[in-house]
């Protein structure tokens, strides 16, 4: 299910909530894979495009990817998406989930303020999937951003990503088993 409030419109479905928006807006530098390979979206990928593509990436043709706003991609086409999992809460509650295109999987972050200060330390959806160990790599433009949007405290993305994972911990297992 789509988190939206009452009023919404299909344009609004549609619509980035202000955070993501910033985020979005921003240049994402690779740095010859130092940086943070990620292609972010202007809007979000309709839901019928997003469940074409879970259909394509899991072999399971009954999929309905009503349930994932993607928002972007890395440079593989990996997916990152919000995922609607809190009944009733908006987008920007939403844990930021990300499927790579080799099929690894991941909840990023709990929510998307969260996922700002993710990026201020230098992860962006594909390193926090495959590399979540790493060390930081501060990014000083997406720490300008965090402080100014996030609404959660500052907390080190390895925090971030353990209270991410311990809240949704079958996450991985959960898509698996839509895999056919």
């Amino acid at each position: 299910m789509i988190a939206t409030t009452d009023n919404a419109t299909p344009e609004a479905e549609y619509a980035f909530p202000p955070t993501l928006a910033a985020i979005c807006q921003a240049e994402f530098a690779y740095d010859d894979g130092d940086g943070i390979d990620f292609e972010p979206y202007d809007a979000f990928l309709p839901v019928d495009d997003a469940t074409a593509w879970l259909r394509q990436w899991t072999g399971n043709h009954d999929l309905d990817g009503s349930a994932y706003r993607f928002f972007g991609q890395d440079g593989t086409g990996g997916g990152a998406a919000l995922w609607s999992v809190r009944e009733g809460r908006p987008l920007a509650d939403q844990p930021v989930v990300f499927l790579s295109s080799e099929g690894e999987t991941a909840v990023v972050a709990g929510n998307l303020s969260d996922f700002l200060w993710v990026l201020a330390d230098g992860f962006g959806p594909l390193e926090a999937t495959l590399f979540p160990s790493r060390t930081p790599r501060q990014n000083d433009h997406f720490a300008s951003l965090a402080h100014l949007h996030a609404t959660t405290p500052c907390r080190s993305a390895h925090e971030i990503f353990a209270e991410a994972r311990t809240e949704f911990p079958t996450f991985d297992e959960d898509i698996e088993k839509l895999c056919r």
